[in-house]
């Protein structure tokens, strides 16, 4: 095999990189700013080149892979630095800090058919790989939970939290053993030693398929753990990587007797592996990718996929535990607008100052919710529907595609509200059809239908049903005319009226329909 690594970076774990790849000769230069530890290695390692200076690595045409093992505030430029020179890129975790330099990262490897990999070990461990393949085949069952301890004392950092540090292992893991990622996440940890780098993180990861998962990272631990426990309804699974067995297997069963849940517990069972180190593994993983140009297993999405949980749980951890949503958003809210999940917004949707969607609303596509304004529980609106601002839609409404709501408009739910009298089991519901209109300041009484493409003059008190295309104005609302598809009142002569839009009307007693 050619020697034309270059490995970056001989600190805590960067020397296991050297001692990696120099065993599978494939070691070409090691670089790191610290000469002392440069003269270790040239005594350790005298065939292997050596040198302070990155840049130099860059411009070595006979370097392919670059393997980068600095701080992680360093990852994205390095990584970056090195693609742009024609490198394939094995970076240790995390991918970046920020999801928009993942991004870019990924970006990069693909347009100039770069290999991008991210140093997620466990995906190299027999022990994992082995659960993965358990758990692929049903041996355990229903997945239902998953709970990872990664604990230690130190090695303390200041440049990224616990969090960062640690937790990558095992979301990296988890989100490969159930092949989803999560739809929200909450942190809650604290610092000790530094300000505002958590020494201690307790994450809760929530999936659409119902699995919970909790990450327990710490380096404040009087002792070590690295444990990863799948809970199925056939069995559980431990994963121990401290332990001599690596793996173990629970077929404890529970059985329901008058409705009570009885454990019945069982020995433990030993998954037979043939051990290799999951670093080696790792590192000519990164080998043949080079050779055969394949897409690595840990490639730059699924770090991405990793960051963005990452940031999720930052986010979280940072408004003190408060759940974090992974939903994609393809929509925009303002800061200031509050989103109860889980509801559905809709591509292009923009939400504005101070506005509250309820869990459960479906907003459609391309909308405009305006400032103040409230979307109740449960409430479904249409594609391209503009309300404008002060506008509260309450729990029984419907409002269709297309439709305006004009500012401070009014809709109720209830005929008959007492303050001391619950009535949500007669709430009433109201249809706003297709292309209708409803101007400033109206209120629609509950228990009534607006037409499609009726339009409701500002301050009307709408007491009926309304027709399609009718006009409605005043206190209770009455129809004064008809009003085309696009909005321009209509004259009829001998029941039939032409828009200058085009489009002609048929009107029959309180009726009037399109005619194609």
């Amino acid at each position: 095999m050619k020697k034309n690594i270059a490995v970056i970076g001989t600190g805590y774990w960067g020397k296991n990189l050297v001692r990696n790849f120099a065993a599978l000769d494939a070691l070409y230069v090691i670089c790191d700013i610290d000469k002392d530890k440069l003269d270790y290695f040239k005594t350790k390692y005298p065939e292997i080149l050596t040198t302070t200076s990155f840049r130099e690595v860059l411009q070595n045409d006979d370097i392919k892979g670059v393997v980068i093992s600095t701080p992680a505030a360093l990852h994205y430029n390095m990584a970056k630095e090195a693609l742009l020179n024609d490198k394939d890129v094995f970076v240790e975790k995390p991918l970046s800090l920020r999801i928009e330099e993942g991004k870019e990262l990924v970006q990069i490897a693909e347009e100039r058919c770069n290999i991008l990999m991210v140093g997620h070990i466990l995906h190299y461990h027999p022990a994992v790989l082995k659960l993965q393949e358990l758990v692929n085949r049903g041996e355990l069952g229903k997945i239902q939970y998953i709970y990872s301890n990664r604990l230690n004392l130190g090695k303390f950092r200041t440049e990224e939290n616990i969090l960062w540090s640690f937790a990558p292992h095992d979301i990296s893991v988890i989100l490969m053993l159930l092949g989803e990622m999560p739809r929200g996440v909450a942190a809650h940890g604290s610092s000790y030693l530094n300000k505002n780098v958590a020494d201690v993180t307790l994450t809760t990861l929530d999936f659409q398929s119902g699995v919970k998962a909790h990450i327990f990272v710490s380096w404040l631990h009087p002792y070590k753990e690295q444990k990863l426990v799948v809970v199925g309804d056939k069995r559980m699974a431990v994963f121990d990587d401290i332990s001599d067995e690596k793996l173990l297997l629970y077929p404890h069963e529970i059985e329901w007797v008058n409705r009570i849940p009885v454990p019945h517990m069982k020995d433990a069972e030993a998954v037979e592996l043939e051990m290799e180190e999951p670093l080696k593994e790792e590192c000519q993983h990164f080998l043949d990718c080079i050779s055969s140009r394949k897409t690595p297993r840990t490639d730059g999405r699924e770090g991405l996929r990793v960051l963005e949980v990452l940031q999720a749980c930052q986010e979280s951890l940072e408004r003190m535990g408060e759940p974090v949503s992974l939903q994609r958003r393809l929509y925009f809210a303002h800061p200031t607008a509050v989103i109860d999940e889980p509801c559905e917004i809709g591509e292009g949707t923009k939400i504005w100052h101070f506005s509250h969607i309820m869990s459960e609303a479906k907003i459609g596509k391309g909308c405009t919710i305006g400032q103040n304004i409230m979307i109740a529980h449960g409430v479904s609106i249409g594609n391209n529907v503009k309300i404008q601002n002060n506008v509260s839609v309450f729990e029984g409404v419907i409002i269709e595609d297309d439709v305006f709501l004009g500012p401070s408009m009014v809709f109720t739910n209830v005929t008959n509200p007492r303050s001391f009298i619950s009535r949500r089991a007669e709430f009433e519901k109201t249809v706003v059809k297709q292309g209708a209109t409803i101007g400033a300041n109206a209120t629609v009484i509950c228990g009534n239908t607006i037409g499609k493409y009726a339009f409701v003059g500002a301050a009307a008190v709408v007491t009926k049903d309304i027709p399609d295309y009718a006009l409605v104005v005043g206190n209770p609302a009455r129809i004064t005319g008809w009003v085309c598809e696009c909005g321009i009142k209509l004259t009829f002569s001998d029941s039939i009226a032409a828009c200058k839009c085009g489009k002609k009307y048929k009107k029959s007693g309180d009726r009037v329909v399109e005619i194609k």
